[in-house]
């Protein structure tokens, strides 16, 4: 049997005793078909009876049958076996970017092969022809590609089979005869074998700096390690050094305490000491004056004139002196002294933190350089990568430098409309009745925030809606009356913006524009490393998506500002 329907059913030639592919089939008298030896050892259980049934359809036969094997259901059952053991090449449908079939109808199957003589693809089934006829010899099959329109001449409807190196381009040899004729040709397969030998080249080379790559990578390896190492020893040192430090401060705090308590006790003794000699001295006075009392009021002449000598002489003035006593007694001084020393501890910290920062960041991890081995690709400039903290990589790591700003009224054009807080702007025709301020834009329709920005990182999102807004920092010095460049946002080198529409982004510095080409985006997120010297602008939905970043050094604090087109408004998100 030559071949079997593959819409026929493997499982209708199964017997339906064992359940296996039918081996040496019979049929019963039924019509319904076992393997032999299935049926046989049925009906041997059923001997004693005389009564031969059929398991599927329980019809009876008296007597027992004769069965004979079926030869064509032996065959089909031996085809179904063979497949089993030698299962046909799966065919798949195609899917989105495989080559279909150009021979299939209806939904088609995946291409396997391409005819560059026929210029048609086919799929396992249709593609036997080329490999069985005599007349498809010739063609030249190659594995499946698409777009082979491309590899056939528009104006001649030929193959390209030639190359034209003047022209750097695929021709037919009609095209090689005409138009190309003065032309520098050669068969596509010589200039094949060259550019071959080029990418040979190239590959070399590719390899080269893989390994070239490699072997920096280990070396960043070994030198993060190091780095890890050496930051891991800074630490445990600077730590100790700070501990030290610590109780150096908390030995004078005791000192000063102690210092003040033992003065303080002291002075305590010394006046309590005075109080008991002046008591003393109270008591005995207080006794002479009860007996001069008594002596007065006697009425003994005799007795009076024979004491009064004795009791009437003056006191002792004593040996204690006069005391001026301080009714406002303080240790201000002392907290003055100590309030003075807080500071001067602090300003010397500050001071010397700039210094360790600096030193910290011009520890270079590694140095970026021209490559000269390189023929195409080259480096001219050299960046240092300094030991600082990471960049944010998303949402939720930028929203730990979020930070709340508030539009100030004495910067607002008087046509910007402030609302919900001072967070939103919204430009107006009708004049705002804003009173006379230095610091008011008095042309261009602008307006600052009242918080300063510097030594830190900061992160804030705003949305805008209309035609267009502005969005960007400046220093506080733009200026603020005029219409000339140094009071735009963007147009002078005091300021650094990027200008948002519906069909564009354009970022701003120094009246220098630079196109963007990127989604529109309602809400802007803005990231600035003031000592790093960047200002990163992000378009923010499910993902950030970096629009532009300013690289320079900011020498002063920086103010977020927005310029606001007709009929836009701006507002800054409350992120917490």
């Amino acid at each position: 049997m030559a071949e079997v329907n593959i819409l026929v059913s493997e499982k209708q030639f199964s017997c339906p005793v064992c359940l296996e592919i039918l081996k040496d089939p019979v049929a019963i008298p039924c019509g319904h078909s076992y393997c032999m030896g299935c049926i046989k050892n049925c009906w041997d259980q059923t001997d004693h009876t005389g009564v031969y049934s059929c398991p599927q359809c329980r019809k009876t036969f008296t007597p027992r049958p004769v069965l004979r094997r079926n030869t064509i259901l032996a065959e089909i059952a031996g085809e179904f076996k063979k497949r089993r053991l030698n299962p046909p090449p799966a065919q798949s449908y195609a899917g989105p970017g495989d080559v279909p079939c150009d021979f299939c109808t209806g939904r088609k199957f995946k291409a396997v092969k391409s005819c560059l003589t026929c210029l048609a693809s086919y799929c396992e089934a249709h593609v036997k022809p080329h490999y069985e006829g005599a007349a498809f010899k010739r063609h030249k099959l190659v594995n499946a590609i698409e777009n082979l329109e491309q590899k056939l001449c528009a104006e001649h409807q030929k193959v390209f089979e030639v190359f034209c190196r003047t022209d750097q381009t695929c021709i037919c040899w009609l095209c090689a005869d005409k138009e190309h004729k003065s032309h520098d040709t050669v068969s596509a397969e010589a200039e094949r074998s060259v550019k071959q030998k080029q990418l040979g080249e190239t590959q070399t080379e590719i390899q080269q700096r893989i390994q070239e790559r490699l072997k920096e990578t280990e070396h960043l390896k070994q030198a993060v390690e190091s780095l890890k190492r050496s930051a891991h020893r800074e630490i445990k040192k600077s730590k100790k050094i700070f501990t030290e430090l610590i109780r150096s401060i908390e030995k004078i705090h005791t000192e000063v305490i102690e210092l003040i308590g033992a003065n303080e006790k002291a002075a305590v003794n010394q006046a309590e000491g005075r109080m008991k000699k002046l008591e003393q001295e109270i008591a005995e006075l207080r006794r002479r004056n009860a007996e001069l009392k008594q002596l007065s009021e006697t009425e003994d002449h005799i007795h009076f004139l024979q004491n009064f000598q004795s009791l009437c002489a003056p006191p002792e003035a004593g040996d204690l002196p006069s005391v001026t006593v301080n009714t406002d007694i303080s240790f201000g001084a002392v907290r003055k002294a100590v309030s003075e020393l807080k500071d001067h501890i602090e300003d010397f910290c500050k001071g010397e933190l700039v210094k360790i920062t600096t030193t910290v960041n011009e520890t270079a991890v590694y140095t970026l350089g021209s490559r000269s081995s390189d023929r195409r690709f080259k480096v001219n400039e050299v960046a240092v990568y300094s030991l600082q903290a990471p960049e944010p990589r998303n949402r939720a790591e930028f929203l730990k430098y979020s930070c709340q700003l508030t539009l100030d009224p004495n910067t607002a054009h008087r046509n910007l409309c402030l609302s919900e807080g001072n967070r939103k702007v919204k430009r107006r025709r009708e004049t705002q009745r804003y009173p006379h301020h230095q610091e008011r834009f008095d042309y261009y329709l602008q307006v600052l925030c009242r918080e300063r920005l510097s030594g830190t990182r900061c992160y804030w999102e705003i949305e805008w809606s209309g035609g267009g807004a502005n969005i960007g920092v400046t220093y506080k010095g733009i200026s603020r009356k005029g219409g000339d460049h140094s009071c735009a946002l963007g147009f002078n080198d005091k300021s650094w913006s990027l200008f948002c529409s519906d069909s564009r982004y354009t970022t701003l510095n120094n009246n220098n524009q630079t196109a963007i080409n990127a989604p529109r985006s309602p809400r802007i997120g803005v990231y600035l490393d003031f000592n790093a010297g960047t200002l990163s602008f992000y378009g923010v939905s499910d993902t950030m998506t970096l629009l532009h970043r300013f690289q320079t050094t900011f020498t002063e604090p920086l103010y977020p500002g927005f310029y606001i087109y007709c009929g836009s408004s701006v507002t800054i998100c409350q992120l917490n």
